[in-house]
């Protein structure tokens, strides 16, 4: 496949692959375009559950940060932004499951996250490292992270912003299961398997119940909080931190 998003139905499974392995799976405008029509589609009648996975050892490293540089400033591209297509996910009819074989970034940590099901290797880490980036995830993105990791491990992943085993996260609730890398696709194929034979009605009920009984932050006022974390992405630091994590070097912050 030369597609760097595509998907392949097989029955009553669909499974998305990210391939852009020579980019460590980064989200650009044109891949983030491609998970929001896959995921904003009616699923076809057969199937029951959707797998999203990736080609090379790492799951997906977040935003594109080279498509981040070259656009610094300008009017964001006129495709779905990332915000909308991990909604896209959330709110999708039917259960989605992510394996992770490598680790999770920023944005690849939040689209694992907005997944139903994560089953990783032990291999792999979780993390968003914005605030080493001299940025911040969004009001949506954080408010996710608080609703599947409480507010300690939040603080830990948001202000520290290192990568967290995924043993820990599974020790804590927080993904579903982190096995050894020999035995991950054991793990997928059981949680798969599962879904694919449980009632059709009764999985989108039960996922519509769960994501309509979570929604109760989206109501908190935040436009401030939004004007702000708009100002701390156009600002001198993040285009810094950009720069020095794609140079390879540590960034020189200097609060403007």
């Amino acid at each position: 496949m030369d597609e760097e998003i595509f998907a392949e139905a097989n029955g009553a499974v669909t499974t998305v692959t990210i391939n852009r392995p020579e980019r460590r799976n980064a989200l650009n405008a044109t891949a983030l375009q491609a998970f929001a029509e896959i995921f904003r589609a009616q699923p076809p009648a057969e199937e029951r559950v959707v797998v999203i996975r990736s080609v090379g050892p790492v799951f997906c490293s977040g935003r594109d940060l080279k498509e981040m540089r070259d656009r610094f400033g300008a009017p964001p591209p006129a495709t779905a932004s990332i915000a909308e297509v991990f909604e896209a996910i959330e709110q999708y009819p039917l259960p989605v499951v992510a394996v992770v074989q490598g680790d999770a970034i920023a944005g690849g940590n939040e689209l694992a996250m907005h997944c139903d099901f994560v089953v990783a290797s032990t291999n792999a880490r979780f993390g968003m490292s914005l605030v080493q980036l001299g940025m911040a995830p969004s009001w949506f993105l954080t408010k996710k992270l608080l609703d599947q990791a409480g507010p300690v491990v939040t603080r830990e992943i948001l202000l520290l912003g290192d990568p967290v085993p995924a043993a820990r996260l599974h020790s804590i609730g927080v993904i579903a299961r982190a096995v050894p890398p020999e035995e991950l696709e054991q793990a997928v194929a059981a949680i798969v398997d599962r879904l694919a034979q449980n009632a059709p009605l009764s999985l989108r009920a039960i996922k519509r119940v769960i994501n309509r009984e979570m929604q109760f932050r989206d109501q908190i006022p935040h436009d401030d909080l939004d004007a702000l974390l708009r100002e701390i992405g156009r600002s001198a630091d993040a285009r810094e931190g950009i720069a020095a994590r794609l140079e390879r070097r540590p960034p020189v912050f200097r609060g403007a």
